[in-house]
């Protein structure tokens, strides 16, 4: 095609398919990046048709046996459909959201869909079970099939090595983001010109509805609208909303009322300084540019702005320290879990954390825990430690966790699981389970350095925890303030359930 929108570094063919010329329309499958606007892959998908001047058809799917498939995290990609739907009923594109009424149920669809498409275009997400799904499915699909990264600032391929500590990606990212920060996704990328004057598709076939009829948002929204699905019910629904409006709306508020204040709150567990982004990141129904820019354009900021790179964690940007702060997470330690996910195939496994962190936990396999918990007793939080309880309900109740109190419970399971090896598999687990921003390579960054990753050996050297940094509720409760935090998570609602 001729030259896209869209930089090159961010796109890559998976399969050896020519462009079906008989294909009546372009397909993009939505899988990673769930929105309508700053989104690389649907600009693609939308250049493609332009090129083509075909029909742009957009199949949002949701299957019913991913791992740890729940009603929180159905729900809240399903609020995502609804906005979708809303935005997608506004343009050229014809939307087709399916939600997998029995296991399996949606084998067969996405060929069928590519049997009549000319390009499919999907999303380049490294992380969970995409890369093996994409790697499957790409070469029974009868045409040109393209992922497109639309995951961070800094594009995936870009980097030539695996960063493994924070000071040297930083360093590096102050050098080289600012080259793609002009490339910026376009806002609404189906608002063009071109892009209205498209064909639009009237219906997808009878045969295909027939077989894989498109999800009733509306029933799935009600009450009991996840009840027939056959997914984990015992994790339920939490306030949070997802979807691109409430994305956009949490991004809009936090910029005028906690930004102010950021670098200090985002570490009180009695404040909720965050942003409370990740959630919507992770779905994506936000994209990383825009966080950046509402930040940048709070602060009157230019690319003129930035001062020489120091590989510290504030002064480059030439902002406020509290937006500093904000953009050292962002561009640091947001960007630096997908390159380790992009690059290392094994980023999950206990084998990828440094060596010297396995060696330390190795000699102190053997030594005696002050306390031993089971799995099912660190899901309930039925410890002697009311402060680690409070965070583990609270991922149980709202499916996230204070920032610092994160960390904490992250180093109490190597403290009282039986193993080094045990912990990181009980902490992926429960995470995984009711984190809305779990299966992530930003939730994977903060669960191994619990274990060392990106961090570096710690003395005194300690009973179980040798060379790795040390963590106590004590310590936590005599630097912060706990009292609001403690009493909201004292206990868990009369209703709540745990599958087994």
């Amino acid at each position: 095609m001729k030259k896209s929108t869209v930089p090159a570094i961010r796109i890559r063919q998976l399969n050896a398919q020519p462009v079906q010329t008989a294909g009546d329309y372009v397909l993009y499958w939505m899988t990673a990046f769930r929105r309508t606007e700053s989104n690389f892959a649907l600009q693609r998908a939308r250049d493609w048709a332009v090129e083509l001047n075909c029909p742009l058809v957009v199949m949002e799917g949701l299957r019913s046996d991913y791992p740890w498939a729940c009603d929180r995290f159905h729900r809240f990609v399903i609020e995502g459909m609804v906005d979708n739907h809303a935005a997608f009923e506004k343009s050229s594109a014809l939307y087709f959201p399916y939600v997998e009424p029995t296991t399996h149920d949606a084998k067969g669809l996405l060929v069928q869909l590519a049997s009549k498409a000319r390009v499919v275009v999907s999303d380049d997400f490294p992380c969970f079970f995409h890369p093996g799904m994409y790697g499957r499915i790409a070469e029974k699909l009868p045409c040109t099939f393209e992922l497109v990264d639309a995951n961070g600032l800094m594009p995936l391929s870009i980097a030539e090595r695996t960063f493994t500590v924070a000071h040297s990606y930083r360093r590096w990212m102050q050098k080289e983001l600012p080259k793609h920060l002009e490339a910026t996704p376009e806002a609404k990328p189906l608002a063009s010109e071109p892009a209205k004057r498209l064909p639009r598709l009237d219906s997808l076939p009878k045969s295909i509805l027939k077989r894989w009829p498109a999800a009733k948002l509306d029933r799935l929204m009600q009450a009991d609208g996840l009840a027939k699905l056959p997914i984990d019910h015992c994790v339920g629904v939490v306030p949070t909303r997802g979807g691109v409006v409430a994305a956009k709306k949490q991004l809009q508020q936090f910029v005028e009322s906690k930004l102010g204040t950021y670098g200090f709150d985002r570490n009180e567990p009695d404040q909720r300084g965050s942003t409370e982004l990740s959630p919507h990141l992770h779905f994506g129904h936000i994209s990383a540019q825009q966080v950046f820019w509402a930040i940048m354009d709070s602060q009157q900021w230019h690319i003129g702005k930035i001062k020489k790179p120091n590989g510290k964690t504030n002064g480059f940007w030439n902002v406020d320290e509290n937006a500093e702060a904000l953009l050292d997470q962002l561009c640091t330690w947001r960007e630096i879990g997908f390159n380790m996910c992009h690059r290392e195939p094994n980023y999950e496994s206990f084998t990828s954390l440094p060596s010297w962190a396995r060696q330390s936990m190795a000699e102190h396999a053997k030594d005696e825990r002050p306390f031993l918990y089971t799995l099912e007793q660190f899901e309930r939080a039925e410890t002697h430690d009311s402060i680690w309880n409070a965070a583990q309900r609270q991922l149980v109740i709202e499916g996230r966790i204070h920032n610092y109190m994160r960390m904490l419970w992250g180093k109490k399971f190597l403290h009282w699981a039986p193993s080094a090896e045990k912990a990181l598999e009980w902490m992926i687990h429960l995470n995984n389970k009711y984190a809305l921003d779990g299966r992530d390579p930003n939730s994977y960054s903060g669960i191994f350095w619990v274990l060392g990753r990106y961090d570096r050996a710690w003395g005194p050297e300690r009973e179980v925890f040798g060379k790795i940094r040390y963590m106590t509720s004590e310590n936590t409760a005599k630097k912060h303030k706990l009292g609001q935090y403690l009493r909201r998570y004292s206990q868990f609602p009369p209703n709540t359930q745990f599958s087994t």
